[in-house]
Order: C-alpha cells, then structure tokens, then sequence
C-alpha cells in the first residue's frame, strides 16, 4: 500500500481537530490531533491516536492522563503552534479540569485517565476514561480537511 495514496485517501474524511495536553513533571505540553473518538457511553470512554514518534507519547504514559480540548473555529493559531507549524507570540491560556491543563475557549475539555494502551503499527492508541467535561458556550468547530483548515457554514 503507497502510504501517500492512503494519507490522501484518509484526508477526504473531515474531521474536529483537537489539542490532547498532559501535565508532567517538566511542565505542560501539548499537539495538535484530529485522531479522537468517542467509543462508550457507560461508562464515558473515548480513544486517542499518538505517533510513536510523538515526544507526547512519553508524556501520557509517565503520567497516565490526558486533556483533550475540542477546537472552535478562531483557534486556528493554537492547533498550528501545537501542531509545530507555527509559534505562538502570545501567551498560552489554559484552563484546568481534574487538574489537567485544556486549551482555553475551546468548545469542549476533557480529563481523562488511561485505561489502556494498545500498540498498533505505527501509533499507541490510549483507551481513556472520562473524569470530568466542560462544555463552553456554542461556536463553530474548526475542521480539517484535504489537509487544509475549514470553518463550517451552518444551516439554520
């Protein structure tokens, strides 16, 4: 399978972009992730894709949890600085749930807590379970798709 045929294929798929953070004990840190879903109701699961080449990776297995932050369309600058497309000149604003940093403003945070880490190919995909959700007041999402950022127009 020519892995360029399978990138292109996949990004015909429009997804949320999401920042997944932890807290360890050299600081904050943070990327950029479109690879999120919800997998349970009950109890409240969802699952994370990081590369293994990630320095993130590393990070959520020291300390077993996780903030995901879902991203509203003005946040375009934060998903590139955490995606290490672009540096922030600004100060980062976060706010924190069970005690795990979420980006400010976002539409949608939540802390989890590793259930399980598989190993598949190329990525560790982290089962987490959901300590606790904010919700903040409603906006558009900011969208990724065909590699290029989009905001939704919404039919009312």
């Amino acid at each position: 399978m020519d892995e360029r045929r399978f990138r292109k294929a996949m990004g015909t798929f429009p997804t949320g972009v999401t920042v997944i953070t932890t807290q360890a004990e050299d600081g904050i840190h943070g990327m950029t992730a479109n690879a999120f879903m919800s997998v349970s109701l009950q109890p409240p699961l969802i699952l994370i894709a990081i590369d293994e080449k990630a320095r993130m990776l590393e990070k959520i297995k020291q300390v077993n949890r996780f903030g995901i932050s879902i991203l509203k369309d003005n946040q375009r600058d934060l998903s590139m600085h955490f995606a290490g497309q672009k540096k922030m000149k600004e100060t980062i604003r976060f706010d924190w749930v069970s005690g795990l940093p979420v980006i400010a403003g976002s539409l949608a945070q939540f802390a989890c807590t590793t259930e399980k880490a598989i190993v598949a190919g190329d990525h560790t995909l982290f089962l987490g379970k959901v300590d606790e959700i904010r919700l903040n007041d409603s906006q558009n999402p900011l969208t990724f798709y065909q590699g290029n950022y989009y905001q939704l127009e919404l039919d009312h």
